[in-house]
């Protein structure tokens, strides 16, 4: 019930701290399938971005259902949910004027539907990491699709759970061919005009 809480303004704004920072803040998304390379990308992303000066956050999901998701398991319903809360943190953070990096699996488009609603489409920066079924098995480094094709791990996103492939995404980055360092390349090309102040 929410009824009774009213929404208190901060007394600092996120213009205020964008202008403290010397960027605009903004939720770059990462979402694919497990292995594709989201946290690696995510991670690359931010020490290149911590280089230039500007305050970042990565969120990504394994951390995530350690501390905040904690209470959450992999039903609909509860991925559902981990969204949604991811989505309202990255919010915050973003309203803190820090870029937030978030990496998460996110398979199906209602859900980076709600995500977009939450922040705004304004400030939503979504990136398709593609990477072929295959290839992410050869990078199997937590054993999850092993144990999803011995049956230990049900509903797993591309053996026995759908991933909805962004339609809209604004970078797709195809991991099987290109590296680390040319996505992270294309992805400040890509960002530099989000990121720039008004008049700045």
């Amino acid at each position: 019930m929410t009824e009774n809480v009213f929404y208190q303004a901060p007394s600092v704004t996120r213009t205020a701290r964008e202008r403290l920072n010397g960027h605009r803040a903004i939720v770059i998304w990462f979402t694919g399938l497990s292995g594709a390379g989201k946290t690696t990308l995510a991670n690359a992303l931010e020490a290149e971005l911590h280089r230039q000066g500007r305050r970042t956050l990565v969120l990504d999901g394994d951390n995530v259902r350690q501390g905040l998701c904690s209470d959450l398991g992999f039903s609909a319903k509860d991925r559902h949910e981990n969204l949604r809360r991811v989505g309202e943190m990255a919010r915050m953070t973003m309203e803190a004027g820090v870029i937030t990096l978030a990496a998460f699996i996110s398979p199906f488009e209602e859900d980076r539907a709600r995500v977009r609603d939450i922040v705004g489409p304004e400030n939503l920066f979504e990136i398709y990491v593609r990477c072929p079924l295959a290839v992410c098995e050869t990078r199997d480094v937590k054993g999850l699709y092993r144990k999803a094709r011995q049956g230990e791990i049900s509903h797993f996103t591309g053996v026995s759970a759908p991933y909805e492939e962004p339609t809209s995404a604004y970078l797709v980055l195809d991991t099987s061919v290109l590296s680390a360092s040319e996505c992270v390349g294309r992805m400040l090309e890509s960002l530099q005009s989000r990121l720039a102040l008004p008049g700045g």
